[in-house]
């Protein structure tokens, strides 16, 4: 089955800090919560789905997801690209954020290791360049 060229970004942040995520594919690359929408999902149920497969979080109970209404497109990168369809070159990615009252360990699933940075220190170690926009975009909204 093919992927849905459609995926979303979720930031977990503090009010001065972001988690970033340790690939496992790529030790070098760190990342937010990403995943592609899946048939018949709704880009908040992927985001939420997405949340609790990789760090175990629940939304809602006080753990409110909210969708930022920033969409990216960016060219999927070749090598990835037998996941989609013939054709199919590029993704929308949907930006949630999901904001915590202080740090906390999560649990591991599809990475490496967690770290929880300023918002700086996020900026400079997020391995995409739609990442970084996200934690861009924190940066200028506190």
């Amino acid at each position: 089955m093919h992927k849905h060229p459609e995926s979303v970004l979720v930031l977990i942040h503090t009010h001065d800090s972001v988690l970033l995520l340790q690939r496992k594919d790529n030790p070098d690359f760190w990342q937010s919560v990403t995943g592609s929408l899946e048939a018949g999902e709704s880009r908040l149920q992927a985001a939420v789905r997405e949340l609790e497969e990789e760090t175990g979080l629940v939304a809602g109970k006080g753990l409110p997801l909210v969708e930022t209404g920033h969409r990216v497109r960016f060219e999927i990168y070749p090598h990835w690209r037998h996941r989609y369809r013939p054709g199919v070159t590029h993704n929308w990615e949907y930006e949630f954020r999901l904001c915590l009252p202080e740090p906390q360990p999560v649990r591991l699933t599809e990475h490496l290791d967690q770290c929880w940075l300023p918002f700086e220190q996020a900026l400079a170690k997020a391995g995409s360049w739609t990442n970084r926009e996200a934690i861009g975009r924190l940066i200028n909204n506190r």
